[in-house]
């Protein structure tokens, strides 16, 4: 049977657009590793993830914690006198002992005695959830956020996809290591009205993802100064503050609007979430923080459309309100972290690759211009399809996250375990030793730095099919026998 082509669309505009993102080199990096994933004897000359920001370097500690706490789950003999209860929990204000673990957590994780109200605490799925709702509340489609440069990739579809709205930056050098000035700010928010582009806020994350690094408080008083001068919004992505490692320890914006009496904190909003300080990005847990009465209202009847399971929440209520093991588990962290980042960084110092002084999160900000043949985005993800096609290694392009200075990667450095490690930096050193001998086969001349401040001592790629893009961690799953 013959069937006439309509005259209009079939699918919505939605469903053809390229809004998600796909098409960036930041996620062409991990399908690389999808089609070749490394596995330490399956596949030895596979592709490592290290453009995943996981932290899989606690995950035992709360294992250890279920096997003592079965009551926790409503899926053990010990606990499931509580199924019908929790299986048939469907508020979206959600469970109110989470809410109270969740807000003690939050203000634990950022000490000096900053309390959170449980009260403004709404759920997501995720933080990517937690952002797209701010988006939703604070912007119409069309309008735009100033977002400090270089930023998280996938922020282009978190906050732009379904909302309409736009992301402006705010362009920041590796001169003053990537800092956000007042002069940087103004600019930026100029351009924009020159463009007739009405700004309805300014997008930080603290720590920065993919710097490392964390504002200090001369940088978020400028920032609420700024905001408040402007009549615009403020969001604080603080998904990353669990994770800091060594000094300067961490300040959140919620430190200043305490400092500030005279700061209007209806402006000033925080997505937080457990993805990176627990390890548990599979749970889905997101948290919107907002000081502004309407938008917690809003944002929490918007929350209906991807709350956390209530099976997550029972479970995270009572591990997150044991006091002992949260503290417990938070300073070993950073232990871990720091150990981890010390190693890595000195390891890849040893080759002449630097990487910006860090402090936080799960990856390093690494230089690699001295490879570049030319110093252009064109000449960076050329190297960086060597870096994939050579040494097997997916790491992020600076461009994908769309740092104005060719030659910058992002690398994460807690999504493996150890012995993965040591592969991924005898890879690195195999490498660079062959770059030097070389001299990139075609006459570069390598140039490595003899000093970098605020470092520590320490392409098209080939077209492939369309699939779902989701992160895939790369750890080596069980299979049951046969």
């Amino acid at each position: 049977m013959e069937f006439d082509a309509p005259n209009y669309p079939l699918l919505s505009k939605m469903a053809t657009n390229d809004g998600h993102g796909e098409k960036s080199s930041y996620f062409d990096g991990w399908k690389a590793y999808d089609s070749d994933p490394f596995h330490p004897t399956e596949n030895p000359e596979g592709v490592i993830q290290m453009g995943l920001a996981e932290n899989q370097l606690c995950l035992d500690l709360m294992q250890e914690w279920i096997k003592k706490n079965q009551r926790a789950s409503i899926c053990t003999e010990a606990g499931v006198s509580e199924f019908k209860a929790i299986a048939n929990f469907q508020d979206y204000h959600g469970l109110p002992e989470f809410r109270e673990a969740i807000a003690k957590f939050m203000g634990k994780v950022r000490g000096e005695g900053i309390n959170f109200d449980p009260a403004r605490i709404v759920m997501s799925g995720g933080a990517t959830g937690a952002a797209e709702i701010l988006a939703f509340c604070l912007a119409d489609p069309g309008e735009a956020f100033l977002v400090p440069t270089p930023y998280y990739p996938a922020f282009d579809r978190d906050l732009r996809w379904r909302t309409g709205i736009q992301l402006f930056p705010i362009h920041c050098e590796s001169t003053n290591h990537f800092k956000i000035t007042q002069s940087a700010l103004e600019s930026a928010y100029e351009k924009a009205q020159q463009a007739n582009i009405r700004v309805k806020g300014v997008l930080v994350t603290n720590p920065s993802n993919p710097l490392g690094t964390t504002l200090d408080k001369k940088t978020l008083r400028t920032l609420v100064s700024f905001i408040n001068a402007k009549r615009i919004h403020l969001i604080c992505d603080e998904i990353f503050a669990g994770t800091v490692f060594s000094e300067p320890r961490f300040v959140g914006v919620s430190k200043i609007l305490e400092e500030d009496p005279n700061c209007d904190q209806s402006l000033i909003h925080i997505t937080y979430s457990l993805s990176k300080v627990l390890g548990l990005p599979g749970f889905r847990v997101g948290v919107v923080y907002s000081y502004n009465d309407t938008v917690v209202r809003c944002a929490r009847r918007m929350s209906s459309f991807g709350l956390v399971s209530s099976q997550t929440q029972y479970l995270l209520a009572s591990m997150l309100s044991d006091d002992e093991f949260t503290t417990e588990l938070i300073a070993e962290s950073r232990r871990r972290l720091s150990k981890r980042h010390e190693i890595f960084t000195s390891r890849l110092a040893q080759e002449g690759i630097q990487c910006l002084e860090s402090n936080a999160g799960l990856f390093c900000w690494m230089n690699l211009k001295m490879l570049l043949k030319e110093s252009t985005v064109e000449g960076e993800l050329e190297l960086w399809r060597r870096i994939i096609d050579d040494m097997k290694l997916n790491v992020s392009p600076g461009s994908s996250f769309h740092c104005s200075e060719p030659g910058w990667f992002r690398v994460c450095f807690a999504n493996i375990d150890d012995e993965t490690m040591e592969v991924a930096l005898q890879r690195f050193k195999s490498f660079m030793r062959r770059a030097k001998k070389k001299r990139w086969q075609n006459g570069l001349r390598l140039s490595f730095p003899r000093r970098f401040e605020g470092m520590t001592t320490m392409t098209p790629m080939t077209p492939m099919t369309p699939s779902l893009l989701s992160p895939h961690s790369p750890v080596v799953r069980a299979t049951t026998p046969a």
